[in-house]
């Protein structure tokens, strides 16, 4: 015979909706009485009627993350982070089960998850990764989550800007400092030396893309206003995959400009970047020097290792789950931006000397 609610108090010695609200989450509860009640549940095995409380808080336990790729080492780290800080053993907070919802970064597929999670009545909901800054994409995002979090279901948007939400509504942002990052990865080349600098950068319309590369063209404007100009002929616009690192840097070579420095717009792009100047005879950073984005956990690995910006994934993830269950209030305006940090490795080294040609 199941456990029931009243069971579970009278082992806690405490009331039915002081139980209610250790399991629910979101409400002051003093420490000790929480950890009593906590215990009870586990001693008792009580297990929740979830359609039973949906139905009654118009939530459910379900926290859904949208990822454009759990494959990408970017969303895994992000995700993975994320999900350790929801579980209750890991902080004593309010039991949630994290879906995924992998999107491929489609705009499309972003909106059918949300509708999903919003028929699941999801207790919360994280959307991850750049946004796709088509307006007319963006408007029905907003009004899809400004509907969600007016029935009270928390919304954090992690790893991209804000959305124009009322500010009442319980929506977060946490950002990166992409543009930061972006602006000292280029600066640190410039300041090697460098002036013939090429740009893989990410897919157009996503706002990642638009904050990397915002900044790394600020840089170069900052050291010489005609640098921007120059260097727009070595921009390309590709994926955040090795693959598309690979092409576009073929891509480069094939247009025979001079370029003394490759940055891309992520790691995983950078790995590409390298094998095809290897495969073009180029060393690495004696010829061309080569930057990625992000400091995933192989950046460290390459031969050379890969200068690169740590982007503080975990740091997000840990503080996303905070949010999205009420572990931590709002911050003013609603948006958290996390710094970024230049890791200065040996993918990178003053240009070659004149007479060298990439």
């Amino acid at each position: 015979m199941a456990v029931t609610l009243a069971e579970v108090a009278a082992r806690a010695g405490v009331s039915p909706a002081t139980v209610s609200r250790v399991l629910n989450g979101g409400y002051p509860v003093a420490g000790v009485t929480r950890t009593r009640v906590e215990r009870a549940v586990e001693e008792l095995g009580y297990v929740a009627n979830g359609p039973a409380r949906a139905l009654a808080a118009a939530t459910s336990d379900l926290v859904g993350i949208l990822v454009h790729d759990i494959a990408d080492a970017y969303f895994g780290i992000l995700t993975g982070s994320l999900q350790h800080a929801l579980d209750p053993t890991g902080g004593g907070g309010a039991r949630r089960l994290a879906v995924v919802c992998n999107t491929q970064g489609a705009p499309a597929s972003e909106t059918a998850c949300l509708t999903l999670l919003e028929g699941q009545r999801a207790g919360g909901v994280v959307l991850t990764g750049g946004a796709d800054e088509d307006p007319e994409h963006t408007a029905a995002l907003t009004a899809r989550v400004a509907r969600m979090a007016g029935a009270g279901t928390p919304v954090v948007l992690c790893g991209r800007p804000p959305l124009p939400v009322p500010p009442a509504l319980p929506v977060a942002t946490v950002m990166f400092d992409d543009r930061g990052g972006a602006f000292r990865l280029a600066e640190h080349l410039l300041t090697l030396g460098h002036r013939r600098i090429a740009y893989v950068a990410g897919p157009p319309g996503l706002s990642t893309t638009r904050e990397r590369l915002a900044g790394h063209r600020e840089a170069l404007r900052r050291h010489d206003p005609a640098l921007p100009a120059a260097c727009a002929e070595l921009t390309v616009h590709a994926g955040f995959a090795r693959a598309a690192g690979y092409d576009a840097t073929r891509e480069l070579l094939r247009r025979g400009k001079p370029f003394t420095a490759v940055a891309a717009a992520d790691d995983t792009a950078a790995v590409g970047v390298a094998a095809a100047l290897r495969e073009a005879g180029l060393r690495i950073p004696e010829d061309v020097s080569v930057t990625g984005f992000d400091d995933l956990p192989f950046s460290q690995d390459t031969a050379p290792a890969l200068t690169t910006v740590r982007v503080p994934l975990r740091e997000a993830g840990v503080l996303a789950a905070q949010l999205v269950t009420g572990r931590r209030a709002l911050p003013p305006g609603g948006i958290t931006t996390l710094p970024t940090e230049l890791l200065v490795r040996g993918s990178t080294a003053p240009p070659p000397a004149p007479g060298r040609t990439s």
